[in-house]
């Protein structure tokens, strides 16, 4: 089984003292090229403040988001899980987990970075900025990721669990038979209706339950037939997707 997350914007500052970033270690090494490719364009950006701010779309707040792009091949790093703070992140809380949720979501969750393309939950990364829409001059995201990342995600033997955004979506095309999750409410009517703010701290908090139970799903039928057992309303919606009723 294989969770694919989408990043956030927003990161955890410092990491690992002495560390540093090594292509070599990460996941999915048949995307290095990809990933030196990214990193170039993106430092070669940082040399320019206010080309970068506009790439990025950087407030007048947000000068240390260059800083940061500047630094990529010598600041510290610290595992993905841990690097990003978003909502969802927020709601996976990976910093209170024990040791064996922590190693499940190392074999079994992975972030997809504009940057760095699929990244291991256990992947060292640094602090970087870089969204699916920025325009990086020289480095055309969908272009750049797309066809790569497709590929990774269909060679994933047993069940893949997207649970990316539409955007991100588009820079690596799920696999035909993986599951995309939606996470819907209850509404006035008794009709589901889908949420915004807290769909990603709906998508995140069942993440960690599944990292706390550590079980290896390998089909729906198992993943769903779990889900009962622990009150968690996961239920099949439209062809290719899982309905997550918060």
């Amino acid at each position: 089984m294989r969770v694919v997350l989408p990043p956030s914007e927003t990161k955890r500052d410092g990491g690992v003292e002495g560390s540093v970033l090594g292509l070599s270690t990460l996941s999915f090494p048949s995307l290095t090229p990809q990933r030196t490719e990214a990193i170039a364009a993106l430092t070669r950006l940082s040399r320019n403040i206010s080309a970068s701010t506009a790439a990025l779309g950087l407030g007048p707040t947000q000068r240390f988001e260059i800083d940061r792009n500047r630094a990529i091949r010598t600041a510290s790093t610290m595992p993905a899980v841990d690097r990003y703070t978003g909502v969802l992140f927020e709601g996976l809380a990976s910093e209170s987990l024990d040791a064996d949720a922590h190693a499940w979501l190392g074999r079994h969750v992975v972030v997809h970075s504009a940057l760095f393309g699929l990244v291991g939950a256990a992947d060292a990364i640094p602090a970087y900025r870089l969204s699916h829409d920025s325009r990086v001059p020289g480095l055309a995201l969908r272009r750049h990721w797309a066809r790569a990342i497709a590929l990774e995600l269909a060679a994933v033997d047993g069940l893949v669990l997207d649970l990316r955004s539409e955007a991100y979506a588009h820079l690596g095309p799920r696999p035909e038979g993986a599951f995309y999750l939606r996470v819907v409410t209850d509404g006035p009517n008794g009709q589901k209706r889908a949420l915004n703010h807290f769909n990603k701290k709906g998508k995140g908090e069942f993440v960690r339950e599944l990292a706390l139970a550590g079980v290896e799903h390998e089909t729906v039928e198992s993943l769903l037939e779990w889900a009962v057992s622990r009150g968690i309303r996961l239920a099949n919606g439209k062809p290719g997707e899982l309905e997550l009723t918060v």
